[in-house]
Formats: structure tokens, C-alpha cells, sequence
């Protein structure tokens, strides 16, 4: 039994609404999740002894918000570090270095101007050997793994159901900023960015914040919400190289840190009731797919089809809305969501008696977690 298992769970969320938000910059949006985190929770900031933040600064959130953490971490802005984040909370509770932890993130890109590309980006993409042909962007990367896997596998328009079923889930999310229907055609005419890759694959750039609260699982089930445990997490990292397009998509690194995850929660992949993918891309969502093995290299185009990742199939994956059409919170927005899911509070678009869900991010950097329902 991995020591980790089970110790922790998420006793609070909060999210801030999504879109433009002239006014705010990332420390304001991160208070204004922790505020409603922690009202979530049933906790106040006094409650509070363990801190991680990633793109706002963990001096700002403290000073803001009155905080006194005993174990701090700041973690770097790549949308990577969601899971790492809930990792290092729980690794910090389960090793008694705190009680009661704060996650937090907070992002103005949508007011600040931020590109995800060219010459003067800064989100570590832009390498000096790969600037000069024009790999600048994580758009530009995707766009040759995308290329790749459709040279090896035929892939094609079938990726559009991505696109497509994220943004019906985002009908149903009246906190989504793209509610507008899309259709194949709508897709497949939508311009390219980066070939070939339409605009329509692409994530968005929002304001908004987002919050966890983690705490023991004792502890949690004296508190006023109802008790998500995180059941299984694992991290693998792949960097040798990670400036160019990786071969297998990343599917070993997947692979491994999908299969810990699952084993420490002692879950199957037949246990998982909804999927949240790390979607800045609509690709990523096959990469992911196939790699954490829920069908085989290369067939993550055909598995998509027939509404397989929609609510009432049998996967209903990124129900919010996702990176594509809720709001590009770098992944702890569908961490959120699995918790909102897993507590039954989504309305219109919830998972009908889910009792497990996976979230997985595939990057340099792979993280996923397994939550649940208090046994």
C-alpha cells in the first residue's frame, strides 16, 4: 500500500469567473478563488498552514489573504504543474509538515496580452536551436506531433469530435466563456494556426483563478462538503530533448505514471466513470488516450468517434468545457471539476453516479491523479 494512498482529499474549491477580466491581475484572481475555496471548505485563511501557488507569487497570495504557512511552494507558470501541485499538497500532509493546505493559481493572460509564441515569449518554448525555423510556440510543437501521428496513422477530421464534444459540454456550463454550437463544418473551415492545426484545436487565453483546498481525510469528513480523497497520483518526466516533438507522444511516460496511479488507487480503468485531459490542444486528448492505454497507439482518432467522450457515453471526458471551450486554466480548472463531479454539483452536465475520475496532463511533464468518493 503506497503510503500516499487515500491520506488526503480535497475539502474545498474555488473558481473565479472565466473570460476577460480587465481590473484583475493574477494575485487579485488568485484571492478571489482562495476566498471562495475556503468558504467551500468551511475553513478560514488562520485554518490555513500550507501553501502552493504556480503563476502568481506565494508572498502575494500570503500577503494578500493573511496567511501564515508554515511549508511553502511556488511552482513555475507551465500548466504542467496542476497535478504536481495536488502531489507535493498531499506528500506535504501525509509527511506532517502541514495540515491543511492552499492551492492556488491565478492568471490574467487574456489583459496581460500573453501569446504562447514568438520571439519574446516566455513560457520555455521558444529554444534557441528550434527560434530560427520557427518552433516558437506550443502550438508550433503540437502541430508536428499532430503531423506525425497522422504520417504513422492516418489521422484526420476525426479529431474535430474533440473540439465538438467539448464545446455541447460547455452548453451546459453556465461558467464557460465558448457556449456556441460547433459543427464539422464549422471545424473544418475554421482557419489554421498552425498546419494543421485549425483554430478550433486550439485552447483559449482567459483571465480567471482557481483554488484547492487540501486536508487530511479525517479531517475532511468534519468539514461542511463532501469528502473527494485523492486515491492515486504519479508524475514522469521525459525532458532529455523536450525541446522537439518526442517520438511516442509521450506515451511511455503516460503509460507508467497512469499505471502507478491506478495501481496505488487500486482502481482500474474500467473503474473510471469521467476522464479530465489536460486539452491546450485538441490532440493532446488522443496523445493522452492512447498513451494512459484506454485504447491503443494510434487508434485515438477512431475511439472518439460516436460520442464515446460525451455525457451519456461511456467516458464523458472534460465535462466543463475543458481548455477548448470553458476557460485555459493550464488544468486546475478540470481538477475542480472532477471534484465538483464527484460531489454530484454539476447540474445539467453531471456524470450520473460518479464515484471515480482520472485527470491526466501529458507534457515534458506527466502528471495524473485518481479521485473519489469518501468509502
Amino acid at each position: 500500500m503506497n503510503p500516499l494512498a487515500g491520506v488526503a482529499a480535497v475539502a474545498g474549491v474555488g473558481t473565479t469567473t472565466f473570460g476577460r477580466l480587465p481590473g484583475h491581475d493574477a494575485g487579485s484572481l488568485a484571492a478571489w478563488a482562495l476566498t471562495d475555496a475556503l468558504a467551500d471548505a468551511g475553513l478560514t485563511p488562520a485554518d490555513v498552514d500550507g501553501l502552493v501557488t504556480a503563476r502568481v507569487g506565494y508572498e502575494t497570495v500570503a500577503s494578500d489573504m493573511g496567511l501564515r504557512p508554515r511549508w511553502v511552494s511556488g511552482l513555475p507558470a507551465e500548466g504542467r504543474m496542476a497535478g504536481v501541485a495536488v502531489s507535493q499538497a498531499v506528500a506535504a500532509i501525509a509527511a506532517g509538515e502541514c495540515s491543511t493546505v492552499a492551492l492556488v493559481y491565478g492568471n490574467d493572460g487574456a489583459t496581460a496580452g500573453a501569446t504562447y509564441g514568438g520571439a519574446g515569449e516566455g513560457y520555455g518554448t521558444a529554444a534557441s536551436l528550434t527560434l530560427p525555423y520557427g518552433l516558437t510556440s506550443p502550438g508550433a510543437f503540437y502541430a508536428l506531433m499532430l503531423q506525425r501521428h497522422r504520417h504513422l496513422y492516418g489521422t484526420g477530421e476525426e479529431l474535430a469530435a474533440v473540439s465538438m464534444t467539448f464545446r455541447e459540454h460547455a452548453r451546459l456550463n453556465p461558467g464557460a466563456v465558448m457556449r456556441t454550437p460547433v459543427s464539422l463544418e464549422d471545424y473544418l473551415t475554421s482557419r489554421y494556426v498552425v498546419e494543421p492545426m485549425h483554430l478550433l484545436d486550439y485552447c483559449l487565453i482567459n483571465d480567471g483563478g482557481v483554488a484547492l483546498v487540501l486536508t487530511s481525510r479525517e479531517r475532511a469528513r468534519d468539514l461542511p462538503r463532501p469528502v473527494v480523497p485523492v486515491l492515486g497520483l504519479a508524475q514522469r518526466a521525459q525532458l532529455v530533448n523536450s525541446d522537439f516533438p518526442p517520438e511516442d507522444f509521450w506515451a511511455g511516460a503516460i503509460r507508467e505514471a497512469g499505471d502507478r496511479a491506478l495501481a496505488m488507487a487500486d482502481r482500474t480503468r474500467d473503474d473510471m466513470d469521467a476522464l479530465m485531459i489536460y486539452d491546450n490542444f485538441s490532440c493532446n486528448v488522443l496523445f493522452a488516450l492512447e498513451g494512459l492505454g484506454y485504447c491503443g497507439i494510434g487508434e485515438g482518432g477512431a475511439f472518439v468517434q460516436g460520442g464515446r467522450l460525451a455525457l451519456g457515453g461511456p467516458l464523458p471526458t472534460n465535462t466543463s468545457g475543458g481548455h477548448l471551450s470553458e476557460s485555459y486554466m493550464q488544468g486546475w480548472a478540470l481538477v475542480a471539476e472532477a471534484v465538483r463531479q464527484l460531489r454530484g454539483e454539476c447540474g445539467a452536465r453531471q456524470v450520473q453516479g460518479a464515484e471515480t475520475i482520472q485527470y491526466a496532463c501529458a507534457s515534458p511533464v506527466v502528471s495524473t491523479l485518481i479521485l473519489g468518493k469518501d468509502a
